[in-house]
């Protein structure tokens, strides 16, 4: 991470019209060409460099390139939105709505980036939401992959299903899935396949943020299940059981021993853990 921000700190450069520091020459991937300041960029640069201060607070070294990575952060360029009520994914506003191109790299930020979601930044997720509607539905392989996670983080439980239902759909030229559920691209693209397992995790448990969200985007269709094992943020791993559409148990292992925000349905508990720990509640995140 060191070595990327230090590469990221000499290469930004300013943008004579805004001031703002931006990536350039770059591109927004397989669209429009080379440009200056593709909003991707700056998403990815944002987070490299916020998650290089932390470590180098945790680690307690390097003061001095940390302040220099904090005094850019706020300057370069930001996340905005355009004329049609979409995220631009270029510096200038020149988004075309009618533009079904299977990449969504601006969109990078709310999956499998955290900077864009509903708790910080609600308006420019509504427009990552617009922009992914502009966009459209059809795509292969991990573009598909990739839209499934993005609806699920926009916690619209019946649409992340839809799209999951179009990637195990039975392979008709470049989208579906073949008899062996290898995800068709073609000829074949494993990034279906792992994308399509994540975005149902997402449906299920999102940890992203603050917050250890339970079931935040269960589809009608999945209403009554259980999983065992899922690995969250801060250092949990889960088991939770629910039966039409409400959550019945709930097991938490604390692998590290940090405190959980735990939610579900507007219910938010802080529990403290120890190392290794294990916490067993009911469906209203009360210990048991």
């Amino acid at each position: 991470m060191k070595a990327s921000a230090l590469f990221f700190n000499s290469v930004l450069v300013k943008d004579p019209k805004t001031g703002w520091l931006i990536s350039t020459p770059s591109n927004s991937p397989e669209q429009g060409g080379l440009v200056a300041g593709p909003t991707m960029d700056h998403q990815i640069i944002r987070a490299l460099f916020k998650n290089t201060i932390e470590a180098s607070e945790i680690l307690n070294t390097d003061a001095g390139f940390r302040k220099e990575l904090k005094d850019k952060y706020s300057t370069i360029a930001p996340n905005q939105i355009g004329k049609y009520g979409q995220l631009q994914e270029w510096l200038q506003d020149v988004d075309d709505t009618t533009n079904k191109h299977r990449h969504v790299s601006h969109l990078w930020a709310v999956y499998p980036g955290n900077e864009i979601n509903w708790e910080d930044t609600p308006d420019l997720m509504q427009a990552a939401r617009q922009s992914l509607i502009y966009r459209g539905d059809e795509a292969t392989g991990w573009s598909l992959g990739w839209k499934i996670n993005l609806w699920a983080r926009f916690k619209d439980a019946g649409y992340t299903y839809k799209l999951i239902q179009m990637l195990l759909s039975p392979a008709r030229g470049g989208a579906g899935s073949y008899p062996n559920l290898f995800d068709a691209h073609p000829p074949f693209q494993i990034d279906g396949n792992f994308g399509g397992a994540a975005g149902i995790n997402e449906l299920l448990i999102q940890s992203h943020t603050q917050y250890i969200d339970i079931l935040p985007a269960l589809p009608d269709n999945l209403a009554n299940g259980e999983v065992k094992g899922v690995k969250v943020r801060g250092g949990f791993e889960v088991d939770m059981k629910w039966e039409n559409g409400y959550l019945q148990t709930l097991t938490i292992r604390s692998l590290v021993g940090e405190e959980m925000i735990l939610r579900y349905r507007n219910k938010i508990v802080k529990i403290p853990t120890v190392k290794n720990g294990v916490y067993k509640l009911n469906g209203n995140l009360e210990e048991k």
